[in-house]
């Protein structure tokens, strides 16, 4: 499922409810009781006193950019829907008809089935979504693997099927499927690729490789070029209106003011460094990259409810120096003037 900023704040949060079982952290040198509710909060509070040095040039960025209205939800045409049934091989469980409500395809299991039953096929107009996932999913040998230039060629061929332009497939992210078996072992699955969609040259976010987050296109295949997942998230879109971008002095301004997103790196020893990182006396600012994701900064959505627009922001790439060495850090911030006007004016997030 594509992590949308709503379910990316809660596998921030999430962790931290995994990291959060000491009852005191260490924030600026000083011990402090666990009060925090996010990951999110207690990252914020990195900026508080260290020096904020930014040494990246802004140059190559725009005076302003668009903000887009997804239009939703996107009816898929029949072709599209007939031709995923067909690529998941689901002929049996028939076609479904056009339609602005979801539609799923759920594994066969018995009756009597204990536990909840994943769906492998799902159609989401309201997302602008569609995908298939293949059913037990087994290790196998990489040796009936396809190498990644096939696993391009052939994502790119069936695209065409699923509603999408091959044209428009310009950046390319390899993934590999790793699964665990009954006694925990962890196998070689499948290979896999995904392609961010671009907005004005800007792809959309992503937490991994494998698109989570991310309006785009990914498929995955087992031995011999199977088919064995794939994904489609792109909405149809419109100009809404343009916006300035924030100027370093905003930016870290928001910094300051705790209302950017120190990303983890969702491994075993974050909170750790999180504490490190705690005790640095400067940040220097080295990187500024360009995303767009639905939804506005710092805002999540209700009920789940996917975001009718599109919006910038900017990750930072840092360095922060501590008395005995220094620490990557990547931070995600607004990017446009407006947002940062109005994440610094809501006190409450």
């Amino acid at each position: 499922m594509p992590l949308s900023w709503i379910a990316f704040e809660r596998r921030l949060d999430n962790l931290w409810q995994i990291v959060a079982a000491s009852a005191i952290v260490f924030i600026g040198g000083f011990p402090m009781a666990v009060t925090a509710q996010s990951w999110q909060e207690l990252s914020s509070h990195l900026f508080t006193n260290a020096a904020i040095d930014w040494q990246v040039s802004t140059s190559h960025l725009p005076e302003s950019f668009w903000i887009y209205r997804r239009n939703l939800p996107r009816v898929f045409p029949a072709t599209v829907i007939s031709n995923a049934i067909v690529l998941g091989s689901l002929q049996d469980r028939g076609f479904p008809r056009p339609s602005t409500k979801d539609f799923y395809i759920f594994k066969r299991e018995p009756p009597d089935w204990p536990t909840g039953i994943p769906s492998i096929f799902g159609m989401l107009p309201r997302d602008a979504y569609l995908y298939y996932v293949m059913p037990d999913c087994r290790p196998i040998s990489k040796t009936g693997i396809p190498n990644d230039d096939v696993v391009a060629g052939l994502a790119v061929k069936y695209a065409p099927k699923l509603g999408l332009d091959p044209s428009k497939l310009t950046e390319r992210k390899f993934y590999t499927h790793w699964c665990q078996t009954d006694d925990g072992a962890t196998n070689f699955c499948g290979r896999g690729i995904f392609f961010p969609r671009h907005l004005d040259g800007i792809p959309f976010f992503s937490a991994n490789d494998e698109g989570d987050g991310a309006e785009g296109y990914s498929m995955e295949f087992g031995e011999h070029g199977r088919i064995q997942a794939f994904s489609v998230r792109w909405s149809e879109i419109e100009h809404y209106r343009r916006e300035l971008v924030a100027s370093p002095v905003e930016i870290i301004g928001c910094l300051r003011a705790h209302k950017s997103i120190v990303l983890p790196n969702f491994v075993e020893g974050d909170f750790y460094r999180l504490r490190k990182l705690a005790t640095a006396k400067k940040f220097t600012i080295t990187k500024i990259t360009l995303y767009y994701e639905e939804g506005l900064f710092g805002e999540m959505a209700t009920n789940d409810v996917p975001s009718e627009f599109a919006t910038p922001f900017a990750e930072l790439e840092a360095r922060a120096e501590l008395y005995d060495t220094n620490i990557a850090v990547r931070i995600l911030s607004p990017i446009l003037s407006e947002d940062i006007k109005r994440v610094l004016k809501n006190k409450s997030r």
